[in-house]
């Protein structure tokens, strides 16, 4: 799957909770950078209810370290937030629903 549709599928989960008057950001995480850059600022700037951690750092083994990273810093910088993970980029809408 390209960058674009990502994005795109991303956006309307967002578009769909925003409709539902839950205020929801995106945090993109590059697989070949320090995830700090991506996310500390965005769940610093409030508490969270829920963060959805996808797919694409989760399910290729060579990312594990990745993922541990980003699980971490959720804890330190959400702490009161459910931790959700969706099943592909599509239903990121659906894995915030069910901790919210």
């Amino acid at each position: 799957m390209d960058g674009d549709a990502v994005l795109a599928l991303l956006d309307k989960d967002l578009e769909r909770l925003h409709g539902e008057g839950i205020e929801a950001v995106s945090a993109l995480v590059r697989i070949d950078e320090q995830p700090e850059a991506a996310v500390v600022t965005p769940l610093s700037a409030r508490e969270w209810d829920v963060v959805v951690i996808g797919g694409g750092i989760r399910k290729p083994e060579p990312l594990l370290p990745l993922f541990e990273q980003v699980v971490n810093l959720t804890r330190r910088y959400a702490p009161g937030a459910a931790i959700a993970f969706n099943a592909s980029v599509d239903d990121t809408y659906e894995a915030a629903k069910r901790r919210l």
